[in-house]
């Protein structure tokens, strides 16, 4: 599809999630992606649920618009063929356990001293150093040392995962910006480099608050449910029907609150953000004793009136359907490799100079691109 990447082919070693989630978004901004697999099976997450007519949608999803060829990296005819695509590449993207690439004669000296351009963007557990780097690492592990675990969940409650991969999806996107840095960086000295980003060290990255209270207090902060540890009222309340969340950020959205509500202004317990967070559950019972006399939906749209920010608690089929996400093309339509019809989420990214299509080309099936780029590089099926 068009895009401000539309000049750039990435050759993907990559598989499952991370490498894959990196450069799914690199094809949605228009880069080529060329899927590296192997001939047993291809991308593990070929062999992940859900399924439809036997075929992965997980796979599908998150490689929507990419080529697939199989190419076992110790045969040398395929290694012929995975240099002539390194020729043409700019960006080669691989997860891979740190030295697997060394040992199949592509690490990173090899690599860049053939092809001077190319941009080499490794995504692994621990990264390139240090003590751990050769330790295996799925997205739970990472949330576990990360600590993200540590601080989601309900007080007392046993280990929580963050509902979707974020160790995974997190290192994506930080390679993503690595990818694209080079690139800016290569436009002005000719030359690629070497991109080295770590799950773990993006689950670090992404804890923000949580340092920066551990920082404050040299305790480490637990779970707090749906509340902010800083900012009071912001947290998931209970209606006549159902939860909502309001966040109330600041003493003026504070007092929008008691003005939709029918509270008062002048309780002490509640006169600062300080105030409010050191009696959140005092807090959280006044306005609730207020919400659950009423619908969600009537409090929502009193909340709206007064400018405070709020919204349901949606599960995963109503935020789909929300108006919003569809007005902003978030919801987009792709395939199986067979063809069959597939949703899947949408690019945030938004260009004013690149069109956002709602339609993505297909996943493709392994090895289904095989003919069309060997004619492309100019080279013949090998000879068994």
């Amino acid at each position: 599809m068009p895009g401000p990447l539309s000049d750039i082919l990435v050759i993907d070693l990559s598989r499952v999630l991370a490498g894959p989630y990196a450069t799914m978004v690199l094809a949605d901004l228009g880069a080529r992606v060329i899927k590296v697999e192997r001939p047993d099976g291809g991308d593990d997450a070929r062999a992940y649920g859900p399924f439809i007519k036997g075929q992965s949608a997980y796979f599908a999803s998150i490689n929507r618009g990419k080529q697939s060829i199989a190419l076992d990296l110790k045969a040398p005819a395929d290694r012929a063929v995975f240099e002539a695509l390194l020729e043409r590449a700019d960006v080669l993207v691989d997860n891979y356990r740190p030295g697997v690439m060394a040992r199949l004669g592509y690490g990173w000296d090899v690599l860049h001293a053939r092809y001077p351009r190319l941009i080499h963007a490794a995504t692994s557990g621990f990264g390139q150093t240090g003590p751990d780097s050769q330790k295996a690492a799925y997205d739970m592990v990472v949330q576990a040392m990360g600590g993200i675990m540590s601080v989601t969940g309900h007080a007392g409650g046993p280990p929580t995962r963050v509902g979707t991969s974020v160790g995974d999806i997190t290192a994506g996107l930080f390679t993503v910006i690595g990818i694209t840095s080079a690139l800016h960086d290569r436009a002005k000295t000719g030359k690629g480099q070497f991109v080295d980003v770590a799950m773990l060290d993006g689950q670090i990255a992404i804890l923000e608050n949580a340092i920066a209270r551990y920082a404050a207090t040299g305790q480490s902060p637990g779970p707090l449910g749906a509340r902010h540890p800083s900012i009071t009222p912001f947290a998931a309340y209970q209606c006549a029907d159902a939860p909502i969340v309001i966040a109330a950020g600041n003493d003026q959205l504070f007092a929008a609150l008691c003005g939709a509500l029918g509270l008062p202004t002048d309780d002490p317990r509640f006169a600062s953000n300080d105030a409010r967070t050191s009696n959140a559950d005092a807090l959280a019972g006044v306005i609730e004793a207020v919400l659950t006399t009423g619908p969600a939906a009537h409090w929502l749209a009193a909340l709206d009136e007064a400018g405070v920010p709020c919204g349901p608690l949606n599960n995963i089929g109503q935020a789909l359907a929300n108006p919003q996400v569809r007005a902003r093309n978030m919801v987009v339509e792709t395939a199986l490799p067979d063809g069959t019809p597939l949703i899947a989420a949408g690019n945030p990214v938004k260009l004013s100079g690149h069109p956002d299509s709602a339609h993505r080309p297909p996943a493709p099936a392994l090895d289904g691109d095989r003919a069309a780029i060997l004619k492309e590089l100019g080279l013949k099926e090998p000879k068994l």
